[in-house]
C-alpha cells in the first residue's frame, strides 16, 4: 500500500502499470479499496470523468480524511467509505447500493502505508520508537502490545513462523515470553531490542525484527484473512468485462492472489489480463526503493463490456 502524496517517499506503486490495466475511461464506476492517501486513487479519478464514480475505501480514518483534500483537488464524484475491503458488500447495501456487477475497476494494493510505517506513534516500524500498536484502524480494540501479552506463547510461534516465515520464530516467541514476564512489552524498541539480542545482525542483512514485526502487524490486522475474504467474492462484485487489479508486497499475499485468480480462470469467472503479471522497473525501484518487492497481478472479469451476462 505504498500510495500516497506527490512527496518523493510517498509516490503511488507501480502507478503507470496499474492504470495500464485498470483501463480507467469516462463514465464508468472504480473502488480502490485500499485508499491509502489517494496517490493511485487521484490518477483513476481524472480520468473517469464525465459521468464516473470513483469510490474510495481504506481502514484507516486518517488516511481517508486526507485522501479526500487530495481528491477535492481533482474534480469529479466520488465518495469514500470506511472499512475493510473485504466489506465491501455490507459497506455498499448501507448506501442502498447494489454489490453485484458494481465496478469495471478495482483496485487492491495491499501491506502497510508509508504514511503509517513512517508515523512512529503508529508504531509498525523498529526504525523510529513508539508505542507498540500496529493497527491500520485505530477504533480497533486490539494493538500489537495488547496482543503479545495475552497471546499464548504457541500462538506467537505460530505467528512468527506463518505470517513472517521466520525460521527463529519458537526462539523468538520464546524469548517474547520471558521479557513480557519481567514487565509489559509495551514500545517498538523494546521488541525490537529484544529480538536484535536474541538474533543479531550480521553485515548487511535486513535488520532481525522485520519479519517479526511484519507476522505481528499482519496478525492484528487480519490482512490475510481479509483479503482471501475479498478475493473470494470479486467475481460478484465486477461487471463483464470489469478489470482487477492486485499489489502485493510480500510473498504470503502474492501466493494467494495467485492461487485464487488461477482458480477463477480455470472456473471461467475471469480471464487473464494480457499484462497480467508485472515488477516494479529498475528505474522505479531506483526513485522510490519501497516499491522493491511489489507484484502486481491483474485479471478480467469473463463476459463481453457491456453484457448482463
Amino acid at each position: 500500500m505504498n500510495r500516497v502524496n506527490a512527496e518523493p517517499e510517498h509516490l503511488p506503486v507501480m502507478l503507470e502499470e496499474t492504470l495500464r490495466c485498470l483501463a480507467p475511461r469516462p463514465g464508468e464506476t472504480m473502488l480502490d479499496g485500499t485508499l491509502g492517501l489517494g496517490g493511485h486513487a487521484a490518477e483513476i479519478l481524472s480520468r473517469l470523468s464525465p459521468g464516473g464514480e470513483l469510490m474510495g475505501l481504506d481502514r484507516d480514518p486518517e488516511a481517508l480524511a486526507l485522501a479526500a483534500k487530495r481528491l477535492d483537488g481533482v474534480g469529479g464524484a466520488y465518495r469514500l467509505l470506511h472499512g475493510t475491503f473485504d466489506r465491501v458488500g455490507e459497506l455498499l447495501k448501507e448506501l442502498e447500493i447494489s454489490s453485484d456487477g458494481a465496478f469495471d475497476g478495482l483496485l487492491l494494493d495491499l501491506g502497510v502505508s508509508s504514511m503509517q510505517l513512517d508515523r512512529a506513534e503508529r508504531g509498525f516500524s523498529f526504525r523510529n520508537d513508539g508505542p507498540l500498536d500496529m493497527r491500520m484502524d485505530r477504533g480497533e480494540e486490539e494493538s500489537a502490545a495488547s496482543w503479545l501479552a495475552q497471546a499464548p506463547v504457541e500462538e506467537i510461534a505460530r505467528v512468527i513462523r506463518r505470517y513472517g516465515e521466520e525460521p527463529q520464530a519458537g526462539k523468538i516467541a520464546r524469548a517474547i515470553d520471558r521479557g513480557r514476564r519481567e514487565q509489559p512489552i509495551t514500545t517498538t524498541a523494546e521488541l525490537s531490542s529484544l529480538i536484535e539480542e536474541l538474533v543479531p545482525r550480521r553485515g548487511k542483512k535486513i535488520h532481525p525484527a522485520t519479519k517479526t514485526f511484519q507476522a505481528i502487524r499482519i496478525a492484528v490486522n487480519r490482512e490475510l484473512d481479509c483479503l482471501r475474504d475479498a478475493l473470494e467474492k470479486l467475481d460478484r462484485y465486477m461487471k463483464p468485462g470489469g478489470r482487477v487489479v492486485v499489489l502485493s508486497y510480500h510473498s504470503l499475499e502474492d501466493r494467494l492472489v495467485k492461487t485464487v485468480f488461477r482458480d477463477r480462470v480455470r472456473e471461467g469467472l475471469f480471464i487473464s489480463h494480457p499484462d497480467g503479471l508485472q515488477r516494479p522497473t529498475q528505474t522505479e525501484v531506483q526513485s522510490n526503493p519501497r516499491s522493491r518487492s511489489a507484484r502486481l497481478r491483474a485479471v478480467v472479469r469473463a463476459g463481453e463490456a457491456g453484457s448482463s451476462t
